[in-house]
């Protein structure tokens, strides 16, 4: 009877033995197999942070195509995660007193998972940070852009915080230089409380491409040095110089002055990051007078020995007073632009009538030259439409007609490459395969007269210029302030070519406001001319460029 009544209690106990497995059995189930993703979901929320990571921008190269104008270095910078805060107290009296803009962010949303405290941290902020023992502040490397040559900064311009280009060529090509972000998984060590980039790439980005430009690294380093000297010797505000190749358009320098450091993270004068030579339109004065010359020769109105009546210092054309710089009688025509006599090029001028405006655009002015570079500007040429009875005198010695250095500079290579049309070209890859010497604009007989005439004018400034054909033009103009001609202020330029046998360059050379007084471009510019052009010289003597 005792046996037949321990039966049910057996099999009662071996049931509950038997449910509890069960029961436990299931409870695994769900928790690994059926409810994994919820569990898996919970765990990357407290050990995975996903991100997009900018690819390694690519580099900016001088025309070597080896010489970077621009480094990408790894910084660290500061985060933190607000959704996975250790020490939640601690960190947000921290942020609380030093960092308020964060702090109220994490406050009014309670779903923000990630926010930045610093970028790019000095060694001194990040040894700021882990003196401070916080566990939520995180660090991370970022790219970051460093500029080797700031003789170049106006050119190659420079990046924000993001790496996203904000000037120069930095911001004209940034989709090719920035590529696409790659997306990947910031994943915490339990046991260290650090993060680090998880080998799992969720999303693959592109590689930034390089940018090779024209120009020559060495050149624009000993260019920026004369241009510096010149400035300091007549207390100017600012100037600038551009070499071009007259025969392929490559820009081999192109320098302003005052400049900027790229790699400060705040730039005292934005002014100075202009590159001034391509965003700037000026009035250049008597360096115009060449292509009233050119134009004048072109359309056969005049030939370079015809004489022409320049009637002393002052003379009336079409009840309009012009005074010569000095005076000067009856006088070839290539004296009237060696001499630079404002009353014999007007008298031409008047013979070419409206031809003048469609010569000056035919070279290139009131036009954008299409260069690879952000913020050109137009330039403008007063069209026949608009001319007061003074407009083609004026016009004829470089009033009434805004250029830029860059147009000057694409006008005076037309000339040095023997009448073809021409663009300036800033960057050799990626190209525009542009083929030159397509279309010739100006008879060679016309070219050659001119070059002549400039030679007899810049032969004066050859020295240690020996067994080269050196031509130019001076120009000196009244600068524009509050909407009038200054009498105090000018603007004095020098246009030139320098030629040996195939070897051809062009050399822009401008400065603007010098304080000293009663100067010319001859005192000024054009001895800045003929010491860039000997430091061009040797150099290119040395690398085999001149043979």
């Amino acid at each position: 009877m005792l046996k037949n009544d321990y039966k049910p209690r057996i099999l009662i106990v071996f049931f509950v033995f038997v449910i509890f497995y069960l029961i436990i059995v299931l409870r695994l189930y769900i928790l690994q197999i059926h409810d994994n993703n919820f569990f898996e979901n919970l765990a990357n929320q407290q050990y995975l942070v996903e991100l997009k990571i900018n690819p390694d921008r690519g580099k900016i190269y001088d025309r070597t195509g080896v010489n970077p104008l621009t480094i990408n270095v790894l910084v660290n910078s500061a985060f933190v995660l607000p959704r996975q805060f250790q020490e939640k107290e601690v960190i947000l009296n921290f942020l609380e007193k030093n960092y308020n803009d964060v702090y109220k962010k994490i406050k009014s949303n309670d779903k923000l998972k990630f926010a930045w405290l610093e970028r790019q941290l000095t060694e001194e902020r990040i040894n700021y940070f882990k003196s401070k023992n916080l566990k939520d502040v995180l660090f991370m490397p970022e790219q970051s852009r460093f500029y080797p040559y700031n003789s170049a900064a106006q050119i190659v311009g420079f990046t924000d915080i993001d790496n996203i280009g904000l000037a120069g060529i930095e911001l004209y090509f940034n989709k090719y230089l920035q590529g696409t972000p790659t997306t990947v998984e910031l994943k915490k060590d339990a046991r260290s409380d650090s993060f680090y980039f998880d080998k799992r790439i969720i999303e693959e980005g592109v590689k930034g491409q390089k940018v090779v430009l024209t120009i020559d690294s060495k050149l624009q380093f000993l260019v920026e040095q004369e241009l510096e000297k010149t400035l300091n010797e007549f207390n100017a505000a600012e100037g600038s110089v551009l070499v071009i190749n007259p025969d392929n358009g490559e820009i081999l320098s192109m320098v302003n002055l005052p400049s900027f450091d790229p790699n400060q993270k705040s730039i005292e004068n934005l002014e100075y990051t202009k590159n001034k030579i391509i965003t700037e339109n000026y009035e250049l004065g008597s360096v115009m007078k060449t292509f009233a010359a050119l134009a004048a020769l072109q359309e056969g109105v005049v030939t370079p020995d015809e004489m022409i009546d320049c009637e002393g210092k002052v003379a009336f054309i079409d009840n309009f007073r012009v005074e010569n710089w000095k005076s000067v009688d009856v006088i070839s025509f290539s004296d009237v632009i060696k001499y630079s006599s404002n009353v014999g090029v007007a008298k031409i001028a008047q013979r070419l009538g409206p031809k003048l405006y469609t010569h000056l655009k035919r070279l290139g002015f009131g036009e954008k030259t299409g260069i690879e570079f952000p913020g050109e500007r137009t330039g403008f040429v007063n069209p026949p439409s608009n001319w007061s009875r003074s407009s083609l005198i004026v016009m004829s010695f470089g009033y009434e007609i805004m250029a830029t250095l860059l147009q000057l500079g694409k006008a005076f290579s037309i000339i040095a490459n023997g009448g073809y049309d021409i663009d300036p070209v800033l960057v050799k890859f990626p190209s525009r395969n542009k083929n030159y010497f397509e279309k010739k604009i100006y008879k060679t007989e016309a070219i050659e007269q001119l070059k002549v005439i400039l030679e007899s004018i810049g032969s004066v400034y050859s020295k240690n210029l020996e067994g080269f054909r050196v031509m130019g033009k001076t120009g000196t103009a009244r600068a524009i302030e509050d909407g009038r001609y200054s009498d105090k202020k000018h603007n004095y330029s020098f246009a030139g070519i320098i030629e040996k046998d195939k070897y051809k360059r062009v050399i822009i050379t401008f400065v603007k406001d010098p304080k000293s007084v009663g100067l010319w471009a001859s005192q000024i510019c054009a001895p800045l001319f003929n010491r860039v052009a000997e430091k061009m010289i040797i150099q290119d003597l040395t690398s085999g460029e001149i043979s």
